[in-house]
């Protein structure tokens, strides 16, 4: 018999997102909110590209940014490429 939660939790493993903030950030803000880095955008906002985050870990990401008084603009999820197609 499977465990309906197995997949599941392979499937978040793995899961990138995309958070969008206003303004540009310094680039020390990327130690604060424990991510590798940030981008800053054409249109004035800040993007952070976390990845390998669960569900929790992508929650306690946005509790940081809310506790820093950092203005959120979006967050969305992002699909990895198979290893493969990268070839």
């Amino acid at each position: 018999m499977s465990n309906p939660t197995t997949g599941q939790a392979e499937r978040q493993e793995g899961e990138s997102y995309e958070v969008r903030l206003g303004g540009h950030l310094d680039p020390r803000w990327a130690a604060r909110l424990d991510i590798p880095g940030l981008t800053h955008e054409s249109d004035g906002t800040t993007m952070l590209r976390a990845t390998g985050m669960d569900q929790a870990a992508l929650h306690g990401l946005l509790q940081r940014v809310r506790d820093l008084g950092l203005t959120l603009i979006s967050v969305i999820r992002v699909r990895n490429a198979p290893d493969d197609a990268l070839n």
